[in-house]
């Protein structure tokens, strides 16, 4: 029995440090790093392009010294619009601020008979218009959303025409008319300096008195135009500034 015993205690005295030596012989194992997240920067100046449609609502009043007074009716002026824009954006937080201007060529026509003047169409065109902006953003990483206004101008042209002989009868000339613009956008980061977007928006041209001659530029009509015009274009710029930033 004795023998025993100490025969127990010599092996289990054996045994620990092998125990232990099996214990710091482990690997180490090292934590993965940190996820970076990469957040896109809307900071910096940007160039672009443009493209899409437009649709300008015109409404004509026979006005003094004319000789007939009133209403001649309505028509809408559509059509295609190309153009670019150059800007500066600065972003804090998820917040976005930008200026911007844009011009752009239009091919905005429309025309109605007179329902004062028999016999008589108005016709209008826009063939360009700028827009002088200030935007407000919100940035979800690479996605801003954005609303803009500020002021806008468009080259106008309006002429009435005799429809027996398809002759035109009274003319204005070109003509530019200053009014203001609201609109909003959206706005996708596709690739470290690229974007593309959608954007609409509203010019509110206000009402104006246009005076018509004739061929010889005798007096021929005058008449208040009122204008508003919608815009819906596709966008996309390249911009300089840091594409992304690492958050860890």
């Amino acid at each position: 029995m004795k023998k025993f015993l100490l025969g127990t205690v010599a092996l289990i005295a054996f045994a620990a440090p092998a125990a232990a030596a099996d214990l710091a012989a482990r690997p180490y194992t090292k934590a993965p790093p940190a996820p970076v997240a990469l957040v896109y920067d809307w900071s910096g100046f940007y160039i672009g392009a443009n493209g899409g449609w437009g649709s300008s609502r015109k409404c004509w009043d026979s006005v003094a010294p004319a000789l007939l007074i009133g209403a001649e009716g309505c028509h809408d002026a559509t059509g295609g619009t190309a153009g670019g824009q150059i800007g500066y954006r600065w972003q804090a937080s998820s917040w976005v601020f930008g200026l911007e201007a844009q011009g752009n060529w239009a091919d905005f026509r429309g025309s109605n008979a007179s329902t004062l003047f028999l016999g008589a169409r108005n016709d209008s065109r826009i063939d360009a218009f700028g827009l002088f902006t200030g935007q407000v953003g919100y940035a979800a990483n690479n996605v801003l959303f954005y609303v803009k206004g500020g002021a806008a101008v468009t080259a106008d042209r309006f002429r009435i025409f005799d429809i027996p002989t398809g002759l035109v009868v009274g003319t204005t000339g070109d003509d530019t008319r200053w009014g203001a613009s609201v609109g909003a956008g959206v706005e996708f980061g596709f690739a470290p300096n690229w974007t593309a977007g959608v954007e609409y928006n509203h010019l509110f041209m206000q009402d104006r008195t246009h005076t018509f001659v004739d061929g010889a530029g005798a007096f021929f009509a005058a008449d208040r135009i009122s204008q508003d015009v919608d815009l819906v274009t596709v966008r996309v710029n390249y911009k300089w500034g840091g594409p992304v930033i690492a958050k860890y």
